[in-house]
């Protein structure tokens, strides 16, 4: 649902308003019958998926065993 509202409630009635908006609803600002603003509430913000990757990769039991002689030497160890 829209609510119009002109320049003059919107500054009386401010905080009214954003409550309105943080509920969903979207608040016309007007200016002499002429839309001029609009507040809107903020787009859903979606987290990151846990567990997208889930079995894409697998730790090997060795994963922290000492890295082999020559692979140290490449590194200058």
């Amino acid at each position: 649902m829209t609510k119009s509202v002109g320049v003059h409630e919107a500054k009386t009635h401010l905080s009214r308003l954003l409550r309105l908006v943080g509920a969903g609803e979207e608040v016309v600002i007007t200016m002499r019958g002429q839309e001029v603003a609009r507040l809107v509430p903020p787009r859903a913000v979606r987290g990151p998926e846990l567990g997208f990757d889930q079995g894409r990769f697998t730790v090997p039991d060795d994963f922290d065993a000492p890295l082999p002689d020559e692979v140290l030497e490449a590194f200058g160890s």
